[in-house]
């Protein structure tokens, strides 16, 4: 063990409990430091940005906040990782999350497994989003405005003989979406595949938990949505700051 690191390890720790701030003769007496070493590492830590100094009092600096913010970001993502997988290993089938953020669609995570494996991105999912499931529901929780900007930058194209053939079409299907409820896609963008995804408005972020599965078991794709619906809204309260990451 390398006994400086420690002392200073301890000297953050202490500042940290001190809102307010503190002085080196508080926090020496607190992490039982010679006040001599106290101040060295006092002094090391403010050069490097970990805490910074006010009128005699210690505080946080900004490299120790990016730190505390880097690992509850890193927090916030682990519980969506760790709900993707529970729920892929619960329902046996790839599952997807997704936001609509800064006019583009973001496919944030995917958790499958070999034997349930995801849809192979063949084409860009930012580029197609009239196509997928996916694209859809985020595209069906946005105004008409956004949702005409989005399609001058990324016009419908038949990416499959099932794709929706125009804007205009695209444009009355989402019209007729049920604000919250599932989009069912059946091989509009890979052959093959069908895929549902469940809108979650929280804030004004626009995301979606999706599935997919094979076509020849197209018959448990409702049950399998159903079924997500039920997982999604019973963690709905610890995933709502989480998503968003």
């Amino acid at each position: 063990m390398i006994g400086s690191v420690q002392r200073a390890m301890r000297l953050l720790e202490a500042v940290a409990q001190h809102v307010q701030g503190a002085p080196a003769k508080q926090l020496a007496r607190e992490t039982g430091l010679a006040l001599p070493t106290a101040y060295h590492l006092l002094r090391t830590l403010v050069h490097e940005g970990y805490l910074r100094r006010d009128k005699g009092l210690f505080f946080l600096g900004d490299a120790a906040v990016r730190l505390s913010s880097s690992g509850a970001e890193q927090k916030r993502r682990s519980t969506v990782v760790e709900a993707l997988a529970h729920w892929r290993d619960l329902i046996g089938v790839p599952v997807y999350y997704a936001q609509y953020r800064d006019g583009e669609i973001e496919v944030l995570c995917v958790s499958d497994s070999p034997g349930s494996p995801a849809v192979e991105e063949w084409a860009d999912f930012r580029e197609t989003g009239h196509a997928h499931a996916i694209g859809q529901c985020l595209l069906a929780q946005l105004d008409d405005e956004a949702r005409r900007d989005h399609l001058d930058r990324h016009p419908v194209q038949s990416i499959t003989p099932y794709t929706v053939r125009d804007g205009h079409s695209l444009l009355r299907r989402l019209e007729r979406t049920a604000r919250m409820g599932p989009v069912i896609e059946r091989q509009e963008y890979a052959l093959g595949t069908v895929c549902a995804a469940i809108p979650i408005t929280v804030g004004n972020a626009a995301a979606t938990m999706a599935i997919s599965m094979p076509a020849h078991q197209a018959d448990r794709l409702m049950a399998a949505t159903q079924q997500l619906q039920e997982e999604i809204g019973r963690l709905m309260g610890s995933l709502a700051i989480s998503i968003s990451i």
